[in-house]
């Protein structure tokens, strides 16, 4: 494995139906904080609206803010900001201003993406999403980088070097050679559709073809940024990680149902098939197969959709850095 920096990636959603909005902040600053002390480089959060079985937060700035100042040593990225859903220059402020909170801890990814209800709730339901996107995102480059927004006036705070630290998320190996090409960092998802003639193709046999059109796309010069986001579960042996990770996937695909959100999954086993489940040595072999992971400069790990509770998601927080990621070549703190 390559990968420099181990990041924990929340996506704030409930490991039961009893739990308000509240309890799950509070479960994933608890998690910010035990990443913190084991001696995670970063911690990720996702932005979501209106589809709480995939995720609870659709304001990752106001809790990145938070986190930066609870969590004095943690990069905090967000994985994504759904940007053809807002105000580009809005966004360009708001991460200005968490950067210098933050001195300078901000990853900022972004993607096209989000479900077909946020699109409606922003008056987008029948916008290209590919367009809208890009066109937002070279704006937002653009005042990151300095450029006048107003005669002369530029962004304020200046986000000095905010620009470089922009990742892009894309599920296509075109948009992974548009996030080469502008030297962006490129963002592989947890889990990812099959193509009908392929239906068995693991994640990193689908991830491949995105990987060379990011890296050919990569100006000379330029150094990979590639954060590999995994579905990862570990307990203290195999019976209880399967029992709570199938218990997990049943929840989330009912959720999924109920909700009339998009058709991930029809099973318990296409819920979990992309996911890294069972002890600590499991996990090291299963991770150690993962072809697309020995590219990555961040390994991002999150519990979704297991989200097995509160106990268990800390404890597989704990297994990964003292059990797991020491054997995949992560040292901790030789990668601020």
């Amino acid at each position: 494995m390559s990968f420099q920096r181990l990041g924990l990636f929340t996506r704030l959603v409930r490991s039961d139906e009893s739990e308000d909005a509240a309890t799950v902040y509070r479960h994933a600053r608890e998690q910010f904080d035990l990443a913190e002390r084991l001696g995670y480089d970063a911690a990720w959060v996702a932005q979501h609206h209106l589809d709480p079985a995939e995720g609870g937060l659709p304001s990752p700035f106001v809790f990145l803010a938070h986190a930066a100042a609870r969590n004095p040593r943690l990069r905090l990225g967000t994985a994504i900001v759904t940007l053809a859903l807002e105000d580009p220059i809005r966004v360009a402020e708001d991460a200005a201003v968490l950067d210098v909170l933050s001195e300078g801890r901000l990853e900022i990814g972004f993607g096209a993406g989000g479900s077909r209800h946020a699109f409606e709730l922003f008056g987008l339901a029948g916008a290209d999403r590919q367009q809208v996107y890009a066109d937002k995102l070279a704006t937002l480059t653009a005042a990151l980088a300095g450029a006048p927004l107003v005669g002369d006036r530029g962004l304020n705070p200046p986000a000095r070097t905010l620009r470089d630290r922009i990742w892009q998320a894309t599920f296509s190996a075109s948009g992974a050679a548009r996030a080469g090409l502008a030297g962006d960092g490129l963002l592989l998802s947890k889990a990812q559709p099959r193509e009908p003639a392929a239906p068995d193709a693991t994640l990193w046999e689908i991830q491949t073809p995105l990987l060379d059109a990011y890296l050919d796309a990569l100006p000379t010069g330029v150094e990979a940024r590639i954060g590999a986001s995994r579905g990862v579960f570990v307990a203290d042996d195999h019976d209880t990680a399967w029992a709570l990770a199938e218990r997990g996937a049943a929840r989330f695909l009912d959720q999924l149902r109920r909700n009339g959100g998009p058709e991930l999954a029809t099973t318990v086993e296409e819920v979990l098939r992309d996911s890294f489940i069972g002890t600590p040595d499991e996990v090291v072999a299963q991770l150690t197969a993962d072809a697309a992971l020995r590219h990555a400069t961040d390994f991002i790990v999150q519990v979704h959709p297991v989200d097995p509770g509160q106990e268990a998601t800390l404890r597989s927080i704990e297994l990964i850095a003292t059990k797991v990621a020491p054997q995949l070549g992560w040292r901790e703190g030789t990668n601020p």
